[in-house]
């Protein structure tokens, strides 16, 4: 399922590269893109929002809230 976190502290393009590769690592997603100007990475993935939320905390960014993606720009 393709999911949409929003988050805060993604500053530059280094972050969002950071959020997206610790994202990445976890099994069960099958992509993973950040867009550090609007703080939202979008997900690809099998996992329940627990263990986004815990992974996208865990480099560093808060996470406003997970949601369903909705057509093609969220």
């Amino acid at each position: 399922m393709k999911r949409v976190i929003e988050t805060e502290g993604m500053c530059c393009k280094r972050c969002a590269e950071r959020a997206e590769r610790k994202l990445l690592l976890l099994d069960g997603v099958t992509g993973a893109k950040a867009n550090y100007k609007k703080g939202i990475i979008f997900v690809e993935t099998t996992l329940p929002d627990s263990a986004l939320s815990a992974c996208v905390q865990e480099a560093g960014f808060a996470v406003k809230c997970i949601r369903e993606r909705r057509g093609l720009f969220g």
